[in-house]
């Protein structure tokens, strides 16, 4: 009773009564002009024909275009003016060039190790050219002179990562999508309060969306009373704005501009397992310490100056140094929906393109466009072993559903899929061939690939590679291999609802 009264008087839920009262009340125009003004009518009608014309001949996603023509087609009083004011599949030019103002500053000061991109053109053009395509689409360099660590589960993670902050010197950025109270956090937390008293400077950035029910409204007072600098990513607004579906994913932690740690792990206690919600919460992370840490830094700080407005050009004070050897070829990269470009889902595309043994991936959603469906299935038919690992038991049943709905045209070309038994996994991996993977914070679904802040790291010949690999065999042998049978909900009206969700998925 408490849990439900605490939902019903919090932030979120209210927030969300009072756009669904604007949704109501936007229908009620809408019905209303239709049954009073006859020529409102007509002109729905002929803009939505003209709207679906537009839509279809348009550049976006296929999968984008048939989840509004349908509902334009069926509810052409309510589609066309629905469409016209959400339909964005961008975020509007004044913040599109906010953004690319601040990435324009900041990358300036970037270290750029030119000889490494020709020396992989050299050694493997194939390989090159996915790291090419990530460079020039994120301006992401590659680097060497970078050590890498990987870490199999948020504990093993959490353990480095409070070994890492101890050292901290000169400054420390988290930018996390959920924060939540528990040992984790507190942890954190005492060691963030006792370094601001010593000088270090303390920069935390979260989404608002994320911990909307887990933080207070006021939560950035607090922490400044500790020397710490807040900022909340995108306030959640009873307003609606397309924005608003843009949210914050990335995990990105740096401390003195030469250690940097990424992956799918969260601050919050199910994801070092110290309470289990979903069963064993498997997640991963890697630890970066070198020059390649230089990106992650950029990448924080644009955010950070987009969210609070501020001019900047100080970024060379944040560019470490120090000397690390070096441990393969290394590229941060940071994707987003202001730039136009899809690169963590082409990144994806580019390892599963020109896997040639072996192409092993661990997701918790998968909800996939005809693009990627074509390339795993494509990868699969040409005789790559194509493997994927999603969750046993899920966080979200609705997206559960959806993902399993997605099995059916993989399984049949040959695609291998586990779902992890011992309970959720979160971790966001792709590795191929020994050789090259990617370790981030985007999922295999819609959101992340087309509507979230992402960012990640692809590694080529480093020793992470093969943990990642090592990793997931691992993780194969305690999950069960997915076949039509066991992943067909028998019941009819389930998976009716599951072909609806599928065609509005890139909405959700």
């Amino acid at each position: 009773m408490k849990k439900l009264i605490k939902f019903l008087t919090g932030r979120l839920f209210i927030t969300c009564i009072f756009l669904l009262i604007q949704f109501l009340i936007l229908f009620l125009v809408f019905y209303y002009l239709s049954n009073q003004i006859q020529y409102y009518y007509i002109g729905t009608i002929v803009a939505s024909a003209i709207l679906v014309i537009t839509i279809a001949n348009d550049d976006s996603n296929p999968s984008f275009k048939i989840a509004w023509i349908i509902p334009m087609l069926i509810f052409p009083l309510f589609g066309a003016p629905l469409y016209l004011i959400f339909s964005r599949s961008q975020v509007n030019y004044r913040i599109n060039r906010r953004l690319k103002n601040y990435n324009e500053i900041v990358t300036k000061y970037l270290p750029i190790q030119n000889d490494v991109l020709d020396e992989l053109w050299f050694e493997d053009p194939s390989i090159a050219k996915q790291f090419k395509y990530i460079s020039q689409a994120s301006f992401s360099p590659v680097y060497k002179n970078t050590l890498t660590q990987y870490f199999a589960f948020g504990q093993d993670f959490y353990v480095k990562a409070i070994e890492e902050l101890e050292k901290a010197e000169k400054f420390i950025f988290l930018e996390y999508f959920i924060i939540d109270f528990g040992e984790m956090w507190s942890t954190i937390l005492n060691i963030l309060k006792r370094k601001s008293a010593q000088g270090v400077e303390i920069r935390l950035m979260y989404d608002d969306l994320g911990t909307i029910q887990l933080l207070p409204k006021d939560y950035p007072k607090k922490l400044a009373s500790y020397g710490i600098k807040t900022t909340i990513f995108n306030r959640f607004h009873a307003s609606l704005d397309a924005f608003l579906n843009y949210r914050d994913h990335r995990k990105i932690l740096v401390i003195d501009g030469h250690v940097g740690f990424t992956g799918g792990l969260n601050l919050a206690d199910e994801y070092i397992n110290k309470v289990q919600r979903f069963g064993v919460w498997k997640d991963t992370a890697v630890m970066l310490k070198g020059e390649a840490v230089a990106k992650l830094t950029e990448t924080f700080l644009q955010l950070w100056h987009f969210s609070n407005n501020e001019h900047f050009n100080e970024y060379i004070n944040y560019v470490s140094t120090k000397k690390f050897p070096s441990d393969g070829y290394v590229q941060p990269f940071s994707d987003g929906p202001a730039d136009g470009k899809l690169t963590g889902k082409l990144g994806y595309m580019g390892i599963i393109n020109n896997a040639k043994r072996y192409v092993h991936i661990t997701t918790p959603y998968l909800i996939l466009d005809n693009e990627m469906i074509t390339a795993l299935t494509l990868a699969a038919e040409s005789g790559v072993d194509v493997k994927i690992i999603t969750p046993h038991i899920p966080d979200k049943k609705i997206v559960f559903a959806l993902t399993r709905a997605n099995y059916k045209p993989l399984l049949r070309a040959g695609v291998k899929i586990y779902e992890y038994l011992p309970g959720f996994i979160h971790a966001k991996m792709i590795v191929a061939d020994d050789e090259i993977a990617i370790v981030g914070t985007a999922n295999f679904d819609f959101r992340s690939f087309y509507l979230h802040f992402e960012n990640g790291v692809m590694m080529y010949k480093s020793s992470c590679v093969a943990a990642v690999e090592n990793d997931f065999s691992k993780t194969l042998l305690e999950s069960m291999q997915m076949d039509f049978v066991n992943s067909r909900n028998k019941n009819p009206f389930y998976r009716f609802g599951q072909m609806l969700l599928k065609i509005f998925s890139p909405l959700l």
